[in-house]
Order: structure tokens, then sequence, then C-alpha cells
């Protein structure tokens, strides 16, 4: 699929948001909204039991107990749940999966959300404060994860959940994934497989959804030199050593890539001299030399974020052609290493934008846009986008992220739980069709 620059899905969304819903709601989505603002305290209390649970991606035993609580509200809601474990060689919890049948043909929803949170609290840290609780993983995401089950409750309230094919994994290990990342994410691809679209409920925004995320690499560019004394540095024997050609190499990078768009390429370690050790997982290193001896061996490490598959392609082929211009009398390689695909702008993800913000706007809760991938990094999202459209930041709105100020707000925790319900509905109703990719 050919993605599409992202300034063109604010025309798209114009064109497409009139026929694809009117904006007003029936008697059936009325009875969603209602259905929503009954059970708001109840909301509440079910974030904060899920919150309390500590959670840290190594914790295995939290990953769990948190996922058995959701597992539960699922199973009432008619779901066929299960725990989808990993090889052991990965090195995580394993993930939630449940699975609803609905209407033949309908369009079958992807529902992605994650368990685990970057900080392990001490324990219970739900904390209310007027219209907001602080508490690890509120936002990111057991909010978005809450809000995915209340909107079901909803759904089934108003008797519409009983037609929607609809199937939710929820990862164990988002914030920290295991390797390698065939397995970790086969789960969440098997199930991309039998689905026409995937929508994540990541923390958003209550004017913007996420239409494009830049993917992640990592790159490590290796030089040798020859070791010499320090008087015959640049010069025929000694050459300009390591540290030098790794310096060139970092500021041809600069020279020539800085500028285009959503690309980005940060050089976040380095470490040279005579005696280097450098650990590729712990991102750590140390090096002994002498001032007077021009050193053997350099390495950079560091990652690269970019908006499409061909721009990684470009860029990787460029930055492999800076490394080939060697320093006399100096040598160096470089390769990389593929972390999280990018979710590049589709006119399939605009036409699922558009349904969005007909629904807000329906409710009254103003319009949507497209938010700048800039904004935004990789999530589990990405790695189903090579397969389906779909949108993220469709979960709770909050701040303070991977840290153990994080907080959600509370007073929108309805307004996303019910324009996430509505965003089901109207899907719902629809043709698989309506939402194929089309080949490029």
């Amino acid at each position: 699929m050919r993605p599409i620059p992202l300034a063109t899905i604010a025309p798209m969304l114009l064109l497409g948001a009139v026929p694809l819903a009117a904006q007003s709601l029936d008697r059936q989505e009325q009875r969603l909204r209602e259905s929503i603002t009954a059970a708001r305290e109840e909301q509440i209390v079910y974030l904060q039991r899920v919150v309390d649970i500590p959670s840290s991606t190594l914790n295995f035993a939290g990953v769990r107990k948190v996922g058995a609580v959701f597992r539960a509200s699922f199973d009432s809601l008619g779901f066929t749940t299960s725990w989808a474990a990993v090889p052991d060689a990965v090195g995580r919890a394993g993930h939630l999966v449940a699975e609803h049948k609905g209407r033949p043909g309908a369009v079958r929803l992807l529902l992605i959300g994650h368990l685990d949170t970057v900080v392990e609290p001490a324990g219970a840290n739900f904390v209310r404060e007027d219209s907001m609780a602080r508490g690890i993983g509120a936002a990111d995401m057991k909010g978005g994860d809450v809000v995915i089950v209340y909107a079901l409750k909803a759904l089934q309230a108003a008797g519409a959940l009983r037609d929607l094919n609809v199937t939710i994994v929820f990862t164990g290990d988002e914030e920290h994934p295991g390797e390698p990342l065939a397995e970790a994410r086969r789960a969440l691809l098997e199930a991309a497989q039998h689905s026409d679209v995937a929508l994540a409920f990541e923390a958003g925004n209550r004017s913007d959804v996420t239409v494009a995320r830049r993917g992640a690499s990592a790159w490590r560019v290796t030089a040798t030199g020859r070791q010499a004394h320090s008087a015959g540095v640049f010069g025929e024997g000694a050459g300009y050593g390591a540290i030098y050609e790794v310096a060139r190499i970092l500021d041809a990078f600069r020279a020539q890539l800085v500028g285009e768009q959503y690309l980005t390429f940060n050089a976040a370690t380095i470490v040279g001299g005579t005696d280097v050790t450098y650990d590729t997982v712990a991102i750590s290193g140390t090096t002994a030399s002498k001032l007077n001896i021009v050193p053997s061996h350099a390495i950079a490490h560091g990652d690269l974020r970019f908006i499409s598959a061909e721009q990684l392609q470009r860029t990787r082929d460029r930055m492999r052609a800076i490394v080939a211009q060697h320093l006399p009398g100096t040598d160096a390689t470089i390769v990389f290493r593929d972390e999280y695909p990018a979710m590049s702008p589709t006119p399939g993800n605009a036409r699922l934008l558009a349904v969005y913000d007909s629904a807000s706007q329906a409710l009254g809760y103003g319009a949507v846009a497209a938010l700048d991938p800039g904004r935004r990094g990789a999530g589990d999202i990405s790695f189903v986008a090579p397969l389906i459209d779909g949108l993220d930041g469709l979960g709770a709105l909050g701040g303070g992220t991977h840290a153990p100020g994080e907080r959600v707000d509370l007073r929108t925790l309805g307004m996303q739980t019910e324009r996430a319900a509505l965003l089901l509905y109207r899907l719902g109703r629809r043709p698989a069709a309506q939402f194929a990719r089309q080949a490029a």
C-alpha cells in the first residue's frame, strides 16, 4: 500500500465525513451515551482496581493478574478469551486475546491495548484528586483498556454488541517488547490477518487522533584505525584513527540527512579508545587509552525514526554510502536493527478518521483532526499497520506518562468511551469491503 502525504488527509476528511454519518444520534446511539453516563463512577472504580495492580513489563505475575481482571470482563460480555503464552526465550508474560463473532460480512475490528507499565509502583497507587487521578498506568494505558471495556458494555446494553466482529489483543510487553519480535508479536499479527480495521487505545487528545506513527530502527557504527603514536596522526603511517572516523560519519549524517520531514536519527552513545568494550543490549561500554595514542576502536549507537518503509530504506542506503567513504588509515561498518515498522498515513486511515470525527461531532465534542506523527512515538499498532488500516490515540486523556506522577483526566473518561462506542457501532454496521485495503 502506497502511503499518502499527511497533508492530504485533512481535505480527504472534509470530503468523506458527510456520507459516513449524519451529525445526529439515533435512538440506539442515544442508549450508548445513556449507558456510559450511568456507569461513570463504576468505570472509575474499575480503573482504580487495575491501576492498583503493579504490572511493569517484567513483573509477569502482575501483568497476568491485570489480564485476569480484563479477561473476566470480556468473558461476561460473551467473548471467547485466551492467554497467548510466548516462548520462554522471549522472556515475557504473554498476551490476552478475546474474540467475539457477530454478523457475517460486517467489518472485523481489532482493538489493541496493553497491560504493562514502564514504572513499577510499590503497591496500590491510584489517588483521586477531584476531577483528576494519579497512578502508574492510569493513562498509559490501563485507562485506554478501560475505555474499551466500558464501550463494549454500553454496546451490549444497547443490544448492538451481538452484531459486532471484534478481536481484542492486550499485549503484556508493549513498553519493553520481548525478542525476537516475530514471536513476541505473533498473537497480534495473527489477529490482524483476520481483521479489517485496527483501533488502538493509547492515551489520546481531545481534538486529534493518530493516523500515522513513525517507525523505529537502531543503527550502530563500528570504526577501526591503526593504533600508533599520536605524533604521527593524520600522516600516511598512522592515519586518522577510529574516533575521527566516527566523528566524520556522524557529522556527515547531520550535514546530509537533516531536514527531511519526519526523519530523525539520534546518536545516543559513543565510545572510543584503544581498549573498548560495548554491550549492545545494555547500551553501555568502557574505554581506556592514553592521550598520546591514536585510537584503534570507536563505536557509535543510535536510533532512526521514519514515516514509511521507503524512507527507511532510502535513508539506510545513504548512511551506508557515507560510512563507506573512509578517512585514511581507517575502516568502518554500519549495521541496522529493525524494531517498529512505520504506521504510514493511508487513504484507509483517513476514512476511519472521518468516521471518528463525525461521531465526535454528533456527540457534541467537536471536530477531530490528524495528529502530527512527529509528536508520537512507535506503538503496537505499528506492527499491524503494514497489513490493515487503523487509528490510534483513542484512549484516556492524561499526562506525565512513564513517570511516578502519571495522571488521568476523569472528566473526559466518559467522552472517550462515548466516542469509542459510537465509532465501533457505526463501523460495525458497515460491510468489511468498505474498509478493505486497496493495493497500490
